[in-house]
């Protein structure tokens, strides 16, 4: 099967590098986004002038983990986390997380596009001169894709629920080419494919880049993601501490992927994948729809490795809003810091979007499950910031009135101290192997992929190790463009 196609295109390499030279674009390898230190003087002096978050070629060199948490003109250190203590946690594990927010676009996410996009643009496969650019998603990688794109001044069109938070449409409004918005919420992916295979009917010039089939993004979050939490784990690990597991939304299986990593490192750790309750298909085959953003539901992506996954978790919806306006309204900040959470950590509790406080919940019900102790660590990520769900906050104070005290106390005590080992499944070989078995039906029947690609990824030992001995590749095949291109 192939993997990440890294199949040359001489004839059409050509436009693409002129395109990149036209506007001063250099291309950051896997070992610079992983290893900071080896990003040249030259672009570090360049970082120095400019913001995080602004529309420039450079910010692909902050395509990491270890930028410094400043809004302009940071380089870079060590990596960026949250370490939740047992006054808010309830368990006495190391429940630690990267933070996501200090990315371009403020998303992790930004990292997996341009793992999906550079491949084929250094290969001459896609023409930003002719080609549009297709990123379907629920809203934090489409907007990475519609970034790389007008670095480009390439053509995008973003796809993605209607009914995502309004924030993300109006960052899209900016930089996108086009925003199409599809039916329904988070949990209709599958009107998001629809999409795409009516954009390749149209007789337009478009390469889609999909996320939940595109290896790159898998690649990425294996080595990216996988080191950062190698960094985290050797950085606060005391001498009688232990590594345990990570704890991740499966989305589009990106970030999960980082599991695979330290699963090699650490033999007997162990990987959650998690889910909302509302739409459990990979706990029980269920359906639904819920309002934990960016995820995507209703399917198992091409490129989960489902059979390095121990646990499925699933956390109530209602935890998450309702625990969206704990961290965040001044009474339940106030409130935490009475009841004995640090002030210091309290006031970063911003850094957790919704699907962080998804993620960190989750991360709390494994450490109950697994009865673990102060010496054992669980990593997870906090793959965005509530600066994209703002909106969001305003529609729960309209929906349930003005926050206070007592209700933070309620919140406190029912979402976060309470949480149990209910809607969690400690999965068998079997049951993995079902969990993968359901990727059938959207890949096979609906979108091309054939019965022996799946059986190949289940069945080849190797599939997986191979797909991540291909980055030193990837890594070549952009230092050639590079050098075409001239700018270093």
């Amino acid at each position: 099967m192939t993997k990440v196609d890294l199949t040359m295109y001489p004839g059409r390499l050509e436009q693409t590098v002129q395109r990149v030279r036209q506007q001063n674009i250099i291309f950051p390898t896997f070992e610079q986004m992983r290893n900071p230190s080896q990003v040249p003087d030259k672009i570090k002096d360049e970082l120095k002038g400019i913001g995080l978050w602004d529309l420039h070629p450079r910010n692909l060199f902050r395509i990491t983990w270890h930028n410094e948490p400043v809004s302009s003109g940071g380089l870079f250190g060590g990596v960026n986390y949250l370490e939740f203590p047992e006054s808010l946690t309830g368990t006495p594990a190391r429940i630690v997380a990267l933070v996501g927010k200090w990315f371009p676009t403020g998303s992790h996410k930004v990292g997996a596009a341009y793992a999906c996009l550079a491949p084929r643009l250094v290969t001459g496969q896609f023409d930003p001169t002719q080609q549009k650019a297709v990123w379907p998603s629920t809203g934090n990688y489409c907007r990475g894709g519609a970034y790389d794109s007008a670095l480009l001044a390439c053509e995008s069109i973003a796809i993605l629920p209607e009914e995502m938070s309004q924030e993300r449409f109006e960052w899209l409004k900016n930089i996108a080419g086009e925003v199409i918005r599809t039916p329904g919420s988070e949990s209709n992916v599958k009107e998001i494919f629809d999409k795409t295979w009516e954009l390749r009917n149209s007789g337009q010039d478009v390469m889609i880049f999909n996320q939940f089939d595109e290896f790159g993004n898998y690649q990425w979050h294996y080595d990216i993601t996988g080191h950062a939490m190698e960094e985290l784990v050797n950085k606060i690990a005391g001498p009688n501490n232990v590594y345990r597991g990570m704890v991740s939304a499966t989305g589009s299986a990106g970030t999960i992927a980082s599991g695979d990593y330290m699963k090699q490192l650490y033999p007997s750790s162990f990987i959650a994948a998690v889910e909302a309750l509302q739409c459990p298909t990979l706990l029980n085959n269920g359906f639904g729809a819920h309002r934990v953003e960016g995820i995507g539901d209703k399917h198992v992506p091409w490129i989960y490795n489902v059979a390095n996954t121990d646990f499925i978790v699933a956390e109530d919806d209602n935890a998450i809003v309702n625990l969206a306006r704990l961290f965040n309204e001044p009474e339940g900040k106030a409130y935490l810091v009475d009841v004995g959470v640090p002030e210091d950590l309290v006031e970063n509790l911003d850094l957790l979007g919704l699907l962080s406080i998804l993620n960190l919940l989750s991360a709390i019900k494994m450490a109950k499950y697994l009865e673990l102790t102060e010496n054992d660590i669980v990593v997870t990520m906090l793959t965005d910031s509530m600066e994209l769900y703002e909106s969001r906050l305003a529609e729960l104070h309209d929906e349930m009135g003005p926050y206070s005290e007592r209700q933070a106390a309620i919140d406190d005590a029912r979402w976060l101290k309470s949480v149990t080992t209910d809607n969690m499944e400690e999965l068998t070989y079997l049951g993995k192997k079902c969990v993968h078995n359901l990727k059938y039906y959207t890949w096979v029947e609906q979108q091309g992929k054939t019965f022996e690609e799946i059986q190949e990824m289940w069945y080849d030992r190797d599939f997986w190790t191979e797909l991540q001995e291909q980055i030193p590749e990837v890594d070549a095949k952009i230092m050639e463009f590079n050098d075409l291109v001239g700018l270093l």
